[in-house]
């Protein structure tokens, strides 16, 4: 296989290309905008651009990716190298102001997604389009990989009774398309509000791909996805954001561990969970034992008992009903020492963080009722949504 051009290599590789944006450009990223030898969008802009480059935004934990978890906001400021604007989309705003925009031509969005619903920068990028659509800007968006792949889909479809930050269309949890191909889906299904938008496509990126297959270097797109089997277990474990569980924030491991201090985690294990995984039939995993005390965070300086999900398949590994097997035995495991958490999160001040989550009450009711694995089957009607994907796919 070819290593894989992302968006943002073809323009810096095709001159003809770069000509054609003649005016002011603007760029939107974030830690993960790099280009195959590891640098910086930002250093490519200024080389490609020069004075023309006049802007920087960054989404949720900043441009510098460095701002932890849920509704940590980042701050406006003048980049100290580049000496231009650097405006946060998870501020007091989550839309650009007018301010913000005024003086762009060009609006770039250079993001590397993970590939699920409840990631926030899709949304940041339709947010955008929608603000967009009354101003003469295009916005161009620099298409980049799904790291777990372009075909498989799974989970339920978010009930918009349930809109959030963290789930914002009626998408499945794991979506199946890339950066581009959301904004193409937005553009066809999700707005009547249309943006002059323009997708600069990938080279060699193929649907089955895998991140490692693309030969491209991986850096965290946000502070707790540091590793590329993080985006494999992340559909599972961000179940976990809405419970009083740490989902491993405060370790190396975020995101791919679950734990509470009351758990005895390997007679828990022997007596019980290892059996209930086989009757489930859940195939390409392997919840492992663990103990881990977080530094920060839920349970910080508390030692934990605790799992990790680790992938033994991703063929056969379906991260979503993994997430969800896992929070029903806890949850009737720990009885009432397992809490859902209460709002506020990502926003929204009045639903429960777990079903807006989920994107349905429904699922909490299923973990709570103790109900078998085969409902989970009801959850997942994905034929409309496939239909759709199919309608907009560019690769």
């Amino acid at each position: 296989m070819k290593k894989v051009r992302t968006g943002l290599d073809v323009l810096i590789n095709n001159e003809g290309l770069q000509k054609t944006f003649n005016g002011n450009v603007a760029l939107l990223c974030h830690n993960a905008s790099v280009d195959a030898t590891c640098v910086h969008a930002a250093f490519r802009f200024k080389e490609l651009f020069g004075a023309r480059f006049v802007k920087l935004f960054g989404p949720q934990h900043g441009f510098n990716t460095d701002a932890q978890d849920n509704m940590i906001e980042t701050d406006h400021y003048i980049h100290p190298y580049f000496n231009i604007p650097v405006y946060s989309l998870y501020s007091e705003t989550l839309i650009p102001t007018d301010d913000m925009l005024k003086g762009i031509d060009y609006l770039f969005v250079d993001f590397q997604d993970v590939g699920c619903r409840m990631y926030t920068y899709i949304y940041t990028l339709t947010l955008l389009l929608e603000k967009c659509s009354d101003k003469d800007i295009q916005v161009v968006v620099l298409d980049r990989p799904n790291p777990v792949n372009g075909i498989d889909t799974e989970g339920n479809i978010l009930d918009l009774k349930f809109e959030s930050f963290i789930g914002r269309h009626p998408i499945p949890v794991r979506h199946g398309m890339t950066i581009g191909e959301v904004a193409l889906m937005h553009q066809k299904f999700w707005t009547k509000k249309k943006t002059n938008l323009k997708i600069i496509k990938m080279q060699y990126w193929e649907r089955n791909m895998y991140f490692e297959d693309t030969k491209l270097p991986w850096l965290l797109p946000s502070p707790n996805i540091p590793r590329i089997e993080t985006t494999f277990t992340f559909p599972s474990t961000v179940l976990f954001e809405g419970t009083n569980l740490s989902e491993g924030r405060g370790t190396t491991q975020s995101l791919e561990i679950m734990g509470h201090p009351k758990i005895n985690s390997f007679s828990f294990y022997s007596n019980h969970l290892s059996n209930r995984v086989k009757q489930s039939k859940l195939k390409g995993v392997e919840l492992r034992p663990i103990t881990f005390t977080p530094t920060f965070d839920k349970k910080a300086n508390e030692v934990c008992g605790g799992f990790q999900v680790h992938v033994l398949d991703r063929t056969t590994f379906r991260p979503w009903r993994v997430g969800q097997f896992i929070i029903r035995e806890l949850y009737h495991y720990l009885g009432n020492d397992f809490e859902w958490k209460n709002p506020s999160f990502e926003y929204n001040y009045t639903q429960m963080p777990i079903d807006i989550i989920n994107g349905t009450d429904k699922l909490r009711h299923w973990v709570e009722n103790n109900d078998s694995m085969d409902m989970l089957d009801d959850f997942e009607h994905l034929k409309d949504y496939r239909l759709q994907l199919n309608d907009i796919k560019i690769y």
